[in-house]
């Protein structure tokens, strides 16, 4: 199992960004799949969920209205687009397959 994440950065805070994770070595068609984050000193957590036909698409507070999920499993990829970055939502983004399979993680950086 492989979890490749990207489209990290630093953003202005008001900016967008798009994160893409490529998986392979599994059947992605056949798992829900999530992205975390972790900011400095603080837990990590979960940030989206998207179950494996799209169907239903869950997110944290904080950032719903904010963040999209999506995916595409001809590609084996899972999308976060992120609009409207706020500084606290600077953390590394992790793509994830359960709990038991995660990427290495990308850095999102909001400053100004």
């Amino acid at each position: 199992v492989q979890l490749v994440e990207s489209g990290g950065g630093l953003v202005q805070p008001g900016g967008s960004l798009r994160l893409s994770c490529t998986a392979s070595g599994f059947t992605f068609s056949s798992y829900v799949m999530s992205w975390y984050r972790q900011a400095p000193g603080k837990e990590r957590e979960l940030v989206a969920t998207i179950t494996s036909t799209s169907g239903t698409r869950d997110y944290a507070d904080s950032v719903k209205g904010r963040f999209t999920i999506s995916r595409d499993n001809a590609k084996n990829t899972v999308y976060l687009q992120m609009n409207s970055l706020k500084p606290e939502d600077t953390a590394v983004y992790y793509c994830a397959r359960g709990t038991t399979a995660w990427g290495q993680g990308t850095q999102v950086t909001v400053s100004s």
